[in-house]
């Protein structure tokens, strides 16, 4: 797979956290293009307004129906993304400069010159990608705290056959049933196996959070499963990515994903009652603004760097940052900073969300263009087989007599930012014929929207009796 100094660039351009990857393409196109700086902040000033509206009109109206917000901030990000307005659109989703809406109205209101609008909207949108990275950073460094080891710990064996089974069935079932009944060739059907395995920690754990679930068993079971499915699945991922460009595996660069995934998730949390001490020794002691939150937002993204650096992703890094912060409550500092990060995370993180919408391409689900119906039928099978593979995996749970089950496989099921890593890949290695491509990203939309509601609906019944719990016990 990975071998020689080619095969290591190869997985650093692929699989490094998008901020990496993006800070060179902004300055190097700003100084080759002469894009326009001012008119760059200008439409993503003018992009974060569409993202706001459609993240509070849509997360209104989704609470109304009585669904998570999340889910409205995701379709509000599909009605200003390239399936409906094109307000917020990207490069990678074959749109350009002329099929924006925000840069027609820089050219009309701005006077954006017609020679600089593609370079314009580029750099654009890299900084706008940037801004939806840094959002799903606070969002895991947020769940990270309001976490806690223990308890993750008390469910850690679950929480690592949970992730095994949802990752394993998905892949088997995926891969077998593509070669057997689609006849799709060897390394497409480990591509489409691959892509099953995902799990969107990030959409989960805020509809977990937003459900009142975070910190019951089932929601620790789920979000200490989602953690270890991410990292197989970046382990997954860098295997698949190399079959499909080479056609052979390095075994020495899997098991050092392996390796290092394992001691800095491990590392992280032993050393977390240093870093508790140390911060609130240190936060005590500043008697200026931001006491709390600089520190630890510091903490947070120095640990994303280093999973990215490690060839992680770094949203693992900031999770494990909230983890090792956890237990603050008894400190004032501990307290100011929980008060603090909220605002924070209600300002970036639905950046991310609606990003996430904006990308997805409703087109695909055009019966009327041949290669969509050939998709169609395909991804009639993913769905179901990645469906069905998390939430069985749910029942692999044991031990747990009075364990909401369901709702832990249900938990499992959206594959969200995750899938849509896997679906880009594959797209870009030129594996996926276009109706295997369309066939992965109907199911990575599908599962997206259809986790969160499920989610609200099989931890629905359980809830009011969740509620009188304390009151009998006490």
């Amino acid at each position: 797979m990975f071998t020689s100094m080619a095969g290591s660039n190869l997985f650093s351009e692929i699989f490094l956290f998008p901020l990496s990857s993006n800070i060179q393409p902004i300055l190097a196109t700003a100084t080759e293009t002469e894009a326009e700086p001012a008119m760059v902040v200008a439409g993503v000033l003018l992009s974060l307004v569409a993202i706001y509206i459609a993240s509070k009109a849509g997360g209104e109206f989704f609470n109304w129906l009585g669904f998570p917000p999340v889910l409205g901030e995701l379709v509000g990000g599909v009605v200003i993304g390239i399936s409906a307005l094109n307000l917020v659109i990207f490069p990678e989703s074959g749109a350009d400069s002329s099929s924006s809406v925000i840069i027609s109205i820089l050219q009309s209101t701005a006077g954006l010159a017609p020679d600089a609008a593609e370079a314009t909207f580029q750099v654009q949108s890299e900084v706008l990608e940037v801004l939806a990275e840094l959002g799903v950073i606070i969002l895991l460094f947020e769940i990270g705290l309001e976490s806690n080891i223990r308890d993750l710990m008390q469910v850690g064996i679950q929480s690592l056959v949970v992730a095994t089974v949802g990752v394993t069935l998905p892949f088997v079932a995926g891969t077998a049933g593509m070669m057997l009944i689609f006849h799709v060739s060897a390394v497409p059907a480990i591509f489409a196996g691959a892509a099953l395995t995902a799990t969107s920690i990030g959409i989960t754990s805020r509809v977990l959070a937003e459900i009142n679930r975070l910190n019951t068993q089932e929601g620790q079971i789920i979000l200490g499963a989602a953690v270890i499915d991410d990292v197989m699945g970046i382990i997954i991922l860098a295997v698949v990515a190399s079959l499909a460009k080479t056609g052979e595996v390095d075994v020495i660069n899997v098991v050092y994903l392996i390796v290092s995934a394992s001691v800095f998730l491990v590392g992280a949390i032993l050393l977390g009652r240093f870093f508790n001490d140390t911060f609130v020794f240190f936060g005590e002691k500043f008697k200026t603004r931001g006491r709390a939150v600089i520190p630890a937002l510091t903490i947070a993204l120095f640990m994303s760097y280093i999973g990215t650096a490690i060839h992680l992703e770094a949203i693992l890094g900031a999770f494990a940052a909230g983890l090792v912060l956890d237990n603050l409550d008894e400190s004032e500092v501990g307290r100011e900073l929980e008060e603090l990060i909220r605002p924070i995370s209600d300002v970036i993180v639905p950046i991310f969300f609606v990003t996430v919408g904006t990308k997805t391409n409703l087109g695909v689900l055009n019966p009327a263009i041949p290669t969509n119906r050939e998709g169609l039928v395909i991804a009639i099978f993913l769905i179901v087989v990645a469906i069905v593979g998390k939430v069985a995996c749910g029942f692999s749970v044991f031990g747990l007599g009075s364990v909401n089950r369901l709702a832990i496989g249900v938990g499992m099921v959206p594959r969200g930012e995750v899938g849509l890593v896997f679906a880009s890949v594959g797209s870009a290695s030129g594996a996926l014929s276009p109706a295997l491509d369309v066939a992965i990203i109907l199911m990575v939309i599908i599962t997206t929207f259809l986790a969160p509601p499920l989610l609200r609906v099989v931890f629905g019944e359980a809830e009011g009796e969740a509620e009188e719990v304390p009151e009998t016990s006490g």
